[in-house]
């Protein structure tokens, strides 16, 4: 019987190769894009730079969901430009911390992009305000797609920059795509970790057990109601009581200085079930084999330094570096210009995306 299933396989596996040698490869239109609605003011929470160009553009993913970012570059230069594309913090637009990173690196002599993730802000995708391991990687090789098909840009120049929770997916998307050539991490997140394990990995298996079925239960629920719970996005109001990370995350996207009206970690949140597929899915599985240049940043006092010195102790390579920025909190690197380390980010980008 063993025998009689592996002359199966086999067989099947040939056919497969065959089929792929002999067969007329068929290819599927995917320029259909979904239409979009982008708001053309000047709606950020950071002012708007004299030094560079700005245009809303968009972009597809392999799933068929156009993404909207925000496309910076500088002002009289010609030929192809070394380019990065930005997204995060998780939960949040490019209209607040991703935007104003890639318009100060544009400032400095790259072509950027910030981008909505998909479901998220001006992107399209349904359900609203879902998030998804495997498209939040995907969405950065989609950026990556779209930087390759422009006249402006080497496409051997291509770096990436996640922050937060897509920082990690910016390290899940280098592992799989060659075509980026250099990665840079702030303040970043384990998704799959933080869901699956609580902070600081507190979570047994029993715990795991009833989370999931917490989730599923909502699962059950959001079916039946044809709609789809919401986290309720940072906590607001909070207490003495609260602890002081969510107290910065409070300061930041509940106040005047983050919060913006398309931003889910300012209003409702993501779904809920959204958690489902982190917990069954970890992130940064292959990250042992990247192989282009990584500069990970994390200030010294925030509460998820230790995502990043993990994930950092797995990287292989003389091309690897974990960058501890002093008394700084996970907060300070969204938009604290005195803390994060735009001339590190710089002289790092321009340093591995050279000309060669």
């Amino acid at each position: 019987m063993k025998l009689q299933a592996i002359a199966i396989l086999t067989f099947l596996t040939f056919a497969n190769v065959m089929a792929q040698e002999t067969t007329t490869t068929k290819y599927i239109n995917s320029t259909g894009m979904e239409p979009l609605e982008l708001t053309q003011e000047w709606d950020k929470t950071f002012p708007q730079s004299d030094k560079v160009e700005h245009k809303k553009i968009t972009f597809h993913n392999r799933y068929g969901i156009t993404l909207a970012a925000d496309l910076y570059k500088p002002k009289n230069t010609q030929g192809r430009l070394a380019v990065i594309a930005v997204s995060g913090p998780y939960g949040a637009v490019k209209e607040q911390v991703s935007g104003r990173y890639a318009q100060t690196l544009a400032e400095r002599g790259f072509l950027t992009i910030a981008f909505d993730p998909s479901y998220y802000g001006e992107s399209g995708g349904t359900p609203r305000y879902l998030t998804s391991p495997e498209i939040s990687t995907e969405d950065f090789s989609a950026a990556v797609d779209y930087l390759t098909s422009r006249a402006d840009v080497d496409p051997e120049r291509i770096g990436i920059l996640g922050i937060c929770g897509w920082g990690g997916f910016a390290l899940n998307a280098a592992a799989n795509d060659p075509r980026i050539k250099a990665t840079v991490t702030s303040t970043m997140y384990d998704m799959s970790r933080v869901n699956a394990n609580g902070y600081f990995d507190a979570m047994s298996s029993d715990d795991r057990y009833k989370l999931r079925e917490q989730l599923n239960a909502q699962r059950t629920e959001d079916y039946r109601d044809d709609s789809y719970v919401r986290d309720g996005g940072v906590l607001d109001p909070v207490t003495d009581d609260t602890p002081q990370f969510v107290k910065e995350y409070h300061d930041y996207y509940k106040t005047e200085r983050g919060y913006h009206r398309r931003s889910p970690n300012s209003n409702e949140g993501i779904t809920k079930t959204s958690v489902l597929a982190f917990i069954n899915m970890p992130l940064l599985t292959y990250i042992s084999e990247i192989r282009s240049a990584v500069l990970m940043i994390h200030g010294e006092k925030a509460h998820s330094r230790y995502f990043s010195e993990d994930a950092y102790k797995r990287l292989t390579g003389s091309n690897k570096e974990l960058l501890i920025i002093p008394g700084a909190n996970h907060v300070d690197l969204y938009d604290n210009l005195n803390v994060i380390p735009f001339d590190k980010i710089d002289a790092f980008f321009k340093n591995a995306l050279k000309e060669k």
